[in-house]
């Protein structure tokens, strides 16, 4: 990019940034002493809103990077992330948006601990939303990097880190001063920014091969080297056993993954009803399906305009396809129209980084003050105490994410994300499920279960190819492999149901009937809901 280019992108990218420090300073001169203010927004969000505002925090980098550069080098086997991440909201419309909203207060573990003893499920719980959380900040710091990297050119390693650490600062602003108010609007106005980019490139692309999608897989599959074979199963995922039981488990991570997301399970205490929340998830599932329909169209529009290895060339792992596209859809490289749509997307790209980063700080700073510290500190809390806590933590979560985002800043946002969804599938889903549906469930499942599948996934993700053993990994110089899997979901997600299961059949608590049925009234019917 030349200097004059860098200047418009860097222009925008300052406007957004503007924006959203506006709204976050208007939002902190009203009252955010409160717990209820500074986790769930005061409640005041309609569903459209709330809706629009889930959807900016689901249509991540790694949808709009990750997963179109993951098509634009694979083909078929990239649409797995689309069509995973896209059916997930099933699982969170039917079994768990309703029941969520009138059963917690701001966390998961408000949910859990309803009929449990507190202190060891919020201690659990907490610990498990945290890891989650901080895998996901990950992932949006990878983006970041990459994005800022190829805006700037030749400064490479640099860029790479401190675009990583600027993303880390915004986002400790944004969550230390505006809350879920704040977060809320920035989300909001990210998914619009975000669907209005998305459009335009899908349209310019269609226009470019006169609205033949049919074309448009043909040229693909002829730049990408491989043939009919890009448009066909198993060019990623396909061969031996491994890459298919990979497959299998990144498909069971995605699609179970969601519903165990800290941020997006927060996001359903900020309506006033639960019927506000279900209402919430069919507007996010609208848009969301939209948008992920229009990442197919750019992923394959990238292998067939740019092609994949110039795609290659630009970042190993795709994770710049997207802007790539814009730049030759606005006329190439040194043109006008390229240098404006190529700013516009990697601005739109930031901005979605920006604000996905803010909401899943949000998620794990409450988790840390509203479940750790408060548990650990074995007295109650004052609220105005609560949120303090809550603003250092966003801090400290923010370091955290930063000194990992730097390690992996090779890896592909997509498949970063993917991890997430393991661990938070392995996780929170099994104890989420069993406090709702499973009247014999006790403490020692609810730990087990969070446990259980936690330190599997972690540990299994330790020993895999991700983080050792071949020239892709975090740490390509040394081998001490031992798990043949990319992705734990297979083995970790039963692993954290079977915990459950365990801990309870092996326990001597017997479950108060009375807490359950106040729980079962509560989640089924909103009576006496918060």
């Amino acid at each position: 990019m030349t200097g004059n280019h860098q200047t418009l992108a860097l222009l925008l990218f300052s406007v957004f940034v503007a924006i959203t420090l506006g709204i976050t300073t208007w939002v902190s001169r009203s009252r955010q002493g409160s717990a209820e203010e500074f986790y769930a927004g005061g409640r005041l969000f309609s569903p459209m809103e709330n809706g629009f505002a889930i959807a900016g925090d689901y249509m991540s980098a790694a949808s709009f990077l990750g997963i179109s550069g993951l098509i634009s080098l694979f083909g078929y086997d990239g649409l797995l992330y689309s069509v995973g991440f896209l059916v997930a909201w099933l699982v969170v419309l039917f079994l768990v948006a309703e029941l969520v909203r009138n059963c917690g207060r701001f966390t998961l573990a408000d949910v859990i601990a309803a009929r449990m003893n507190e202190r060891p499920v919020r201690i659990a719980s907490g610990t498990a939303s945290v890891t989650v959380s901080v895998l996901y900040l990950v992932a949006q710091m990878v983006g970041a990097g990459s994005l800022v990297a190829l805006l700037l050119g030749d400064t490479g390693e640099a860029a790479q880190a401190w675009a990583v650490i600027g993303v880390g600062a915004l986002m400790v602003i944004y969550v230390s001063l505006g809350g879920m108010r704040a977060t809320t609007w920035i989300q909001i106005v990210k998914a619009v920014l975000l669907l209005g980019g998305t459009i335009v490139l899908t349209v310019l692309v269609l226009v470019r091969f006169h609205g033949d999608f049919d074309r448009l897989l043909r040229t693909a599959a002829e730049r990408s080297g491989h043939g009919a074979a890009f448009l066909a199963p198993g060019l990623k995922y396909g061969g031996d056993w491994i890459a298919r039981f990979d497959f299998i488990s990144l498909g069971l991570a995605l699609v179970l993954g969601t519903a165990g997301l800290p941020h997006i399970l927060a996001r359903f205490y900020t309506v006033p009803t639960a019927r506000a929340a279900r209402r919430s998830v069919v507007w996010s599932v609208g848009l969301i399906g939209g948008f992920y329909l229009m990442t197919i169209v750019l992923g394959f529009g990238a292998a067939a305009i740019v092609g994949p290895d110039a795609v290659r060339g630009s970042n190993a792992s795709g994770n710049t396809a997207v802007p790539l596209l814009a730049l030759d859809l606005g006329g190439g490289a040194g043109s006008t129209g390229g240098a404006v749509l190529f700013a516009i997307v990697a601005a739109v790209a930031f901005a979605t980084i920006l604000a996905v980063v803010a909401g899943i700080t949000l998620a794990s700073s409450a988790s840390v003050a509203h479940d750790l510290y408060a548990s650990l500190r074995r007295r109650s809390t004052a609220p105005r105490s609560e949120v303090t806590v809550a603003r250092i933590a966003a801090i400290g979560i923010g370091v955290i994410a930063i000194g990992l985002g730097l390690l992996a800043r090779d890896l592909n946002v997509a498949f970063l994300v993917g991890l997430a969804f393991a661990v938070a599938a392995s996780a929170n889903l099994p104890v989420l499920l069993y406090s709702l549906f499973w009247r014999g469930f006790t403490t020692r499942g609810a730990v087990w279960a969070v446990y259980g599948g936690l330190v599997p996934a972690l540990v299994l993700v330790v020993v895999s190819p991700v983080v050792s053993g071949s020239p892709q990994s975090i740490f390509p110089d040394v081998d001490f492999q031992i798990f043949p899997l990319q992705n734990p979901g297979l083995v970790s997600i039963p692993l954290g149901f079977l915990a459950g299961w365990l801990g309870t059949v092996t326990s001597a608590e017997v479950p108060d009937e009375a807490k359950h049925a106040e729980t079962e009234v509560r989640s089924l019917t909103g009576a006496g809901a918060v």
